[in-house]
């Protein structure tokens, strides 16, 4: 249990301090991490990772965790006991050990199951992209929204209006 209660201090770390979003949509591992960050992140930390509420509660800010990509990738792997945070690695807390732990030794403290089991490959695409592009970044830009939607998409109208980008708005 110590060692569980270690990984959820270090978890905690995520509140800590300001992040930013770095630019472009590569971060080592390519588009792929941006595709998986959307499959099984977005729902609950929003397109900007900039967290708030979701299908699964309130989520942490990955814009300003202080985690390291290892961190990050334990986090996505083990979800964080007694948070609304799942686990997307199918076998946490059965076959894997997460924060030293198993099922009988977390005494109901258990993260939630997620709805997105993800394999050790987009776990480290995820944990990538969070480390690379959010982690760090302020105020999410028209950049980084266009980024994510795509130049069609009248969700970043707002972020175009208010850096005063001269980019024109769609119209279907």
């Amino acid at each position: 249990m110590p060692a569980l209660l270690a990984g959820l201090a270090l978890a905690g770390l995520a509140l800590a301090s300001p992040a930013a979003w770095a630019q472009g949509v590569r971060s080592g591992g390519g588009e792929g991490d941006l595709a998986v960050f959307k499959k099984a992140c977005s729902g609950c930390h929003k397109w900007h990772g900039g967290g708030g509420g979701g299908y699964g509660g309130e989520a942490l800010s990955l814009r300003k965790t202080q985690l390291d990509k290892d961190q990050i990738a334990e986090v996505v792997r083990c979800g964080r006991p007694g948070t609304g945070m799942p686990y997307h690695l199918r076998g946490a807390y059965d076959s894997v050990k997460c924060y030293d732990s198993l099922k009988a030794d977390m005494a109901g403290n258990m993260p939630p199951e997620t709805a997105v089991f993800l394999r050790p490959a987009e776990i480290d695409a995820v944990a990538g992209y969070v480390a690379t592009q959010l982690k760090g970044k302020g105020e999410p830009t028209f950049e980084e929204c266009t980024a994510f939607f795509g130049t069609t998409s009248r969700a970043c109208d707002v972020y175009r209006k208010k850096e005063g980008s001269d980019a024109p708005t769609v119209s279907h």
